[in-house]
């Protein structure tokens, strides 16, 4: 048909007048507004046609075209376009029907022969459009090609509809990738907006600014919506700012919402996240905004905005996409892969590779890791189907480039296809695994020097170590063997690698450690461990990192630390609008200490690589929650940060003032280390060399004697929640005055502090110094109050009172410090569970095992000043702690949707009381409802301990009573094991929560992070 149309256009080229003169070379905006009377160069596209002004078509003024005598659907009218080559321009047009013709779609359309090819048709524009008012038409156009017969004409679905034409307005872009684009629907239309499916596109006065919106209804699947054409307005390599405030349309209680790009290459659909769907609100407008570059060549490119699920209904207003200036790199740094020794390495992806970040990439590091073109999902979507376009041109990059490659991955429970697993025995599975092996590293051979052949398989949670994943369900180790095997045979020379998450806690560790030596044990020719090391900015200690590093050692094989980055969070909650300074600063330390720990253990690690360039590219974007996070050496901009001069000179880095509480408390100043500081844990000083330090403070209170008795209230097995002597205020009574560096005995007003030294070499000049504001005291192995240490020493002292504190310790030439301002803090409240052989009985009835079991109180208001309370009882039985709360609500409700905002008892443990700013894999959050339900919190999804627990709930007179029984499996329980602990009483009238009072943790954040619960002591 296409052809036909070409030959009669072709036949009727002749009739189109020619273009005036004076609106060549457009250099500002070319209107056909008709008021003169004439067509201004407008004429008819096919035979019959009539192309005529007249004032019954005119939109505004006096003149308007109107078509007539059509008879087939590329009639209508038609001019010789005013577009050059290389120029975009946008096109906007008014159209309406006849009086009486029926609804049809009017459309603007470019016709063009390239030179020695085919004559193209090319949308540029179209709406549905009747004869009840005016529809705008609006569009952008760009051709590149050398072509002839240009022409911008107007034709119509129906071939017979007569329409009228005004105001038609061609602006010329310049660079059309460098204006940018915007939609605020004011004119009342959609601009440009069409839908994908069956969404319905209208506009409303619901609006985010002035006062209309786009309103999208109809929708027909989650990816139904609005979209907007942006072919030729983003350039390849360049990089857009994207924005667009959305809110959920009435009738829709929640919902989420994200921001993507579909493009197609030959015909070839991709679909890329810019912003993942995020919570909406009811009521709320939210903003949807992120960047995107385009890395490739495109024959269609549109942006849309979708849901995650459902076909809800939304409103969208105020949508900017603006082209980002690049910041050019910083070519007078040193370059990272010249300050290290190993391999400096990088995640990267095809736009990484484009513009500066090519630069920058080239610049910094001589190792890459594609961080998706090479998985499974990628190379063979489908069986026996494999596509290698990016995965090659990657690799083909960074071969031009001397860099090493690292393949990731051969083999992962994620982003694995269905269709591996489909109707797979052990043997067919095996037989899949093994072709998808062979050609990929038979495919690379010679050019990825390492694979990543097995990922993610440990989970340290399941009694051999082992993921449940669908290749161990039905494969069990073989598929590891099988993978390794494989590679191994299409590639000798290549390094093979198993590689995973959080290695460097130790009982992930353990479990890795084990499954590695049984695979060597066996043969498997297995080369390497590769940590990840997605961390943050406190946790954990790089210590951890070093432990892990030096286990693995004893294996004889490579390790590689293969995705390092350091979140600026410590939980899976918590963002910022604009991240604080000093948390850049910590930030750089962190990277500082890290990277000390990779340099001394340099002749262990093949390289490092980050799991990305720099933070505009991190996948922390996005995970788990959308939200500002900078996790990299380098900032948006590709500038060089504080973590990236923590890894090359941190000496200049500015000073770092931490920041630690000091409880109120007792201790016996002996150096025997008081039973008070093991309720927390030492807050390390990195290791510098061979020395390194853990230390805490405690704010002595008035009237306790300086040197207390041989045993702390610790020890005791009493029913109180904390020392009777303690202090209950969140500030000493007094600060001490004298300029002496120690508190006078007899007061005890000042600070406790302790130092637990590692440094097995006796010298000396060992010494440990204290500053409080800037009174001085030190230490050395043989003054009161230093005992040794299996380790080296430990240092205990009574200080006068202060907030500014540094402590040196020093060994020869090495000196380790740490600077911060200490903050008085209410003393941390412990209790005791005591053991029973024979555990309670989970019905909500209070039997005879709980006698004798000490009891504590909730009375710390994190919400409001009075409602529920309960008394709290706990004991331990084999693996388990028991619970039992006994709350006071005579008003109970579970009206909320929300479980936290019903009538509900929360039970907070930590299995290993580490007191961090997040939750580990094994603390949980235990929600227990007064009708019995469960629910369960923790890390991200609670994975690790949402099946731990059981209870019961009863009512009780003015109140209920909840049992409950929580498995420790992580830990084994004892005498004298300490478990971090809370409770928290909520207290709901109606759907809402009025009151909330915890045991201990006063900081409203006990969901969020442990640093803050209490303490439980297992007795006998």
């Amino acid at each position: 048909m296409r052809t036909l149309l070409a030959l009669v256009a072709a036949a009727l080229s002749c009739l189109v007048p020619v273009l005036p003169a004076h609106a060549t070379g457009l250099t500002s905006d070319l209107s056909y507004d008709f008021e003169d009377g004439t067509t201004q160069g407008w004429g008819p596209r096919g035979d019959g046609v009539s192309v005529t002004v007249t004032p019954d078509a005119a939109r505004t003024g006096g003149g308007g075209l109107a078509v007539t005598g059509r008879t087939a659907t590329w009639h209508g009218a038609a001019i010789t376009a005013p577009f050059a080559r290389g120029v975009g321009y946008t096109v906007t047009a008014y159209a309406r029907l006849a009086a009486g013709q029926p609804s049809s779609t009017i459309a603007m359309t470019v016709q063009r022969t390239p030179t020695g090819g085919e004559t193209t048709y090319e949308r540029v524009a179209a709406a549905t459009v009747t004869d009840a008012g005016w529809v705008r038409l609006s569009g952008s156009y760009l051709f590149t090609a050398e072509s002839t017969g240009v022409q911008l004409y107007v034709e119509s679905s129906d071939a017979t509809s007569q329409y009228h034409l005004d105001d038609i307005v061609v602006t010329p872009l310049g660079d059309p990738t460098r204006e940018p684009i915007t939609s605020d629907f004011e004119d009342g239309t959609a601009q440009d907006w069409s839908s994908r499916a069956a969404a319905v596109l209208e506009t409303g006065t619901t609006a985010h600014t002035g006062t209309r919106a786009l309103t999208v209804t109809g929708r027909s699947a989650s990816w139904d919506g609005p979209a907007l054409n942006v072919l030729g307005r983003m350039g390849k390599g360049d990089k857009y700012a994207l924005s667009v405030w959305v809110r959920l349309g009435p009738d829709t209680a929640a919902g989420k919402l994200g921001l993507s790009i579909e493009r197609h290459t030959g015909g070839t659909p991709s679909y890329e996240r810019v912003v993942a769907p995020k919570d909406v609100p009811a009521g709320q407008w939210v903003q949807l905004s992120g960047t995107y570059t385009l890395a490739y060549d495109v024959d269609f490119l549109s942006v849309y905005i979708e849901s995650d699920t459902g076909t809800f209904p939304f409103h969208l207003d105020d949508f900017t996409l603006t082209y980002v200036e690049p910041k050019p790199i910083q070519t007078g740094l040193p370059s990272l892969k010249d300050e290290v020794p190993f391999t400096m390495g990088s995640a990267f992806t095809r736009p990484d590779t484009l513009g500066v970040h090519g630069q920058l990439l080239a610049k910094h590091f001589n190792g890459v890791t594609p961080g998706n073109e090479l998985k499974w999902d990628a190379t063979e979507p489908r069986e026996g189907e494999f596509t290698f376009t990016d995965g090659d041109y990657l690799v083909d990059w960074a071969t031009e480039h001397g860099m090493t490659i690292r393949g990731h991955t051969l083999a992962w429970h994620s982003q694995t296809p269905d269709w591996v697993f489909d109707n797979a025995t052990k043997e067919v599975l095996l037989q899949r695994l093994e072709r998808h092996v062979r050609t990929l590293v038979t495919r690379y051979k010679g050019r990825i020097a390492v694979w990543d052949v097995v990922n993610e398989v440990v989970d340290e949670n399941q009694p051999d170590g082992l993921r449940r994943s669908k290749w161990y369900e039905i494969a069990g180790l073989d598929f590891i063997r099988t993978a390794f095997r494989v590679a191994h045979e299409a590639d000798p020379a290549a390094k093979l690698f198993i590689n995973d998450y959080n290695t460097e806690l130790p009982r992930k560790r353990e479990a890795l450690y084990r499954l590695v030596k049984q695979l060597k044990d066996e043969g498997v020719p297995i080369d390497g461990v590769g940590h990840q090391l997605h961390l943050n900015i406190e946790h954990p200690p790089a210590a951890d990192v070093e432990a892990t590093i030096e286990r693995f050692a004893g294996l004889g094989l490579e390790q590689q630390v293969t995705e390092l980055d350091v979140s600026i969070y410590t939980d899976f909650v918590s963002t910022y609008d604009t991240i604080p300074p000093e948390l850049l600063l910590e930030q750089g330390y962190r990277y500082k200490e890290l990277f000390d720990v990779f340099r001394r253990q340099a002749a262990r690690l093949g390289s490092v690589t980050v799991w990305g360039e720099s933070d505009d590219v991190s996948w922390l974007r996005s995970w788990p929650i959308t939200r500002l996070n900078a996790p990299l050496l380098f900032d948006d901009d590709l500038q060089a940060k504080p973590a990236y001069w923590g890894v090359v000179d941190p000496s200049k880095l500015d000073p770092l003032v931490r920041k630690l509480e000091a409880p109120a408390g007792v201790i016996k100043v002996d150096g025997r280390r008081d039973p008070e500081w093991d309720l927390l844990p030492d807050t390390p000083l990195a290791r510098v060399g061979d020395v390194s330090a853990g230390f805490q403070a405690r704010t002595a209170t008035t009237g306790s004697p300086a040197h207390a008795g041989t045993t702390s209230s610790l020890t005791h097995a009493g029913t109180t929640s904390s020392p009777p002597h303690a202090a209950t205020t969140s500030s000493p009574a007094h600060a001490a005055t004298t300029s002496s560096s120690l508190a006078r005995p007899g007061t005890a007003s000042g600070l406790y502090v302790l130092a637990e030294v590692t440094d097995r070499t006796v010298n000396k000049d060992d010494r440990v110094t204290f500053t409080v504001d800037g009174r001085s005291r030190t230490l050395t192995r043989t003054s009161p109050g230093v005992r040794p240490t299996a380790t080296g020493y430990r240092v205990e002292a009574l200080l006068a009172g202060g907030t500014d504190v540094q402590l040196t310790v020093r060994d020869r030439s090495t000196e380790i410090t740490w600077t911060g301002r200490i903050t008085p803090a209410p003393a941390v409240k412990h209790t005791t569970a005591p053991h029973r052989p024979t555990p309670p009985v989970l019905d909500g009835a209070v039997d005879r095992a709980w006698t004798g079991a000490p009891e504590v109180r909730t009375a710390t208001w994190i919400q409001g000043t009075t409602g529920a309370t309960a008394r709290v009882r706990t004991l331990w039985s084999g693996p388990t702690l028991y619970v039992l709360a006994q709350v006071t609500d005579p008003t109970l409700s579970e009206q909320s949707a929300n479980p936290w905002e019903q009538d509900s008892v929360e039970i907070f443990v930590d299995p290993g009381n580490g007191k961090t700013k997040g939750y580990s894999d094994d603390d949980g959050q235990y929600r227990v409802s007064f009708t019995g339900r469960v629910t369960v919190g923790g890390t991200f999804d609670a994975a690790g301990v949402k099946d731990h627990i059981r209870a019961a709930a009863a009512p009780a007179p003015g109140g209920y009573v909840v049992e409950a029984a929580i498995d420790l499996p992580t830990i084994t329980l004892g005498e004298g094991t300490l478990l971090g602990f809370d409770v928290q009483v909520n207290d709901a009238t109606g759907a809402a929560r009025t009151s909330a009072v915890t045991w201990n943790d006063a900081t409203s954040r006990s969901y969020l992070d442990t640093s803050h619960w209490g303490v439980l002591r297992l007795t006998h």
